[in-house]
């Protein structure tokens, strides 16, 4: 992996130099879009209505629209004028408890590493949040955009998580279907909690997988192969008579695969 950006963690006078990787990737099955007629792949221009032409990048300015149809251009030079602007730093302003941050917010994640010659200073900060169960609160200049982040320990090193301003995360108040009225029995409450209850374990993320990508990825490693793609039944879903009843079916359900969990496990240990 290629490090993204090089900078510098500052907290108080200390400065930490850390480079950047990017924590994930997007393992999205892409597509491109074809003319169905011959199978071209579809090309996309930057076309001027006005002028009637292509517009090349070199030529492209961008645009600011204050109003419908009037826009004012911001150039380079106005980006490079503004404070921080070119900073290369994650300039931590709080240290917070990490369940005060609402998931919310959480946009993407990065790795930070030492960079050249700062890994006492990296390993100094990265003991001093795992020793006060804190994580920093801070905020970093990447592409152009001033982020809010938080720093954290994870797997031996520091995760920067980019985060969205509070002005950026809306309102569940403008949403209108959560304005409702409804009564709740003690037995359905009680039912509930306790299939949660039984579901409950702890996270382990490899136990997770994306099937719906494997069995796009077969559809279309048959049709590159020329084969025939066998489509899978879809088992039918039960239909329910009511909550309590969807309830005590759905914590039976759960018994049953913890039980099967279980045997699993001990004839793994047997074996």
């Amino acid at each position: 992996m290629r490090p993204l950006w090089k900078g510098a963690v500052s907290f108080g006078l200390v400065h930490v130099p850390v480079k950047m990787y990017a924590a994930t990737e997007n393992k999205d099955i892409r597509f491109n879009y074809l003319h169905q007629k011959c199978n071209t792949p579809v090309q996309y221009r930057r076309f001027c209505p006005n002028c009637d032409t292509e517009v090349s990048m070199e030529d492209i300015v961008k645009g600011y629209e204050y109003e419908k149809g009037k826009y004012v251009v911001v150039k380079d030079e106005d980006f490079e004028n503004l404070p921080a602007a070119n900073a290369k730093s994650v300039d931590i302003v709080d240290f917070v408890d990490m369940q005060d941050i609402d998931p919310v917010y959480y946009n993407k994640a990065y790795y930070l590493v030492p960079g050249e010659g700062g890994q006492k200073v990296y390993h100094l900060l990265k003991k001093a949040i795992e020793d006060t169960g804190k994580v920093a609160v801070a905020k970093v200049m990447l592409r152009k955009k001033q982020s809010l982040a938080v720093l954290r320990m994870a797997d031996d090193a520091l995760v920067m998580s980019t985060m969205y301003y509070p002005d950026e995360v809306r309102s569940t108040g403008n949403i209108p279907e959560l304005d409702y009225n409804v009564q709740l029995h003690e037995n359905e409450l009680k039912m509930a909690v306790n299939l949660i209850k039984n579901m409950a374990t702890d996270f382990k993320p490899d136990k997770y997988d994306n099937e719906y990508r494997h069995a796009l990825m077969e559809v279309i490693q048959s049709k590159v192969a020329g084969e025939s793609i066998e489509i899978p039944e879809q088992p039918e879903t039960e239909k329910v008579v009511d909550l309590m009843s969807a309830l005590k079916a759905s914590i039976d359900k759960a018994k049953d695969e913890k039980k099967d969990k279980k045997k699993r496990k001990t004839a793994k240990k047997t074996s």
